[in-house]
């Protein structure tokens, strides 16, 4: 986490090369943080985008506390939230929307963004959004429990529930 505390500080003191550090190393959390809100890529990725700029515009401000990853992701978080709240339901995607197409890259990347989305389609957004911070990013529960605004007993439970969900799924799907 120091890293990416460095990074910011970079941020703040004028060095711009360092949005691009900042970004490999956290670009895979804030977008499994967003997809597992807004299920949809498209919106995802803006989010992206608006969350990178608001770290950088944030930057002068931020007071390091060891905690910059948290940061980050309550910033991708309430800008996914945004997105949802301001669309009507009945634009929001249904699961069989944000699974891939037929003509569909199947590059590397792409491969991993097809994985998550399969993972995310099996759990609800909250399941979605525990997983994802500990597993991608490697987050400690604590830290999800703050980013997430729930209770580290919560965080905790909804993990390991969310585990048995896809060890289950995986079980079934191979028979």
């Amino acid at each position: 986490m120091q890293e990416i505390e460095n990074h910011i500080s970079e941020l703040a003191n004028g060095d711009i090369s360092a949005m691009e550090r900042l970004y490999a190393r956290t670009k895979t959390a804030v977008y499994g943080m967003a997809l597992s809100i807004l299920r949809n890529s498209h919106d995802a990725e803006d989010v992206m985008q608006d969350t990178y700029l608001r770290v950088y515009e944030g930057s002068p401000n931020y007071q390091a506390k060891g905690k910059p990853m948290a940061w980050i992701l309550r910033i991708t978080r309430n800008l996914s939230l945004d997105i949802v709240r301001s669309k009507p339901a009945k634009e929001l995607p249904l699961e069989t929307e944000w699974l891939p197409d037929d003509g569909s890259d199947f590059s590397e990347s792409s491969l991993d963004k097809l994985v998550l989305q399969v993972v995310i389609s099996q759990l609800d957004e909250q399941e979605r959004q525990i997983v994802m911070l500990h597993s991608i990013e490697r987050l400690k529960h604590r830290e999800i429990a703050e980013i997430l605004e729930i209770p580290l007993g919560t965080a905790l439970s909804k993990y390991h529930r969310s585990l048995t969900k896809l060890r289950k799924l995986l079980e079934e799907r191979s028979k």
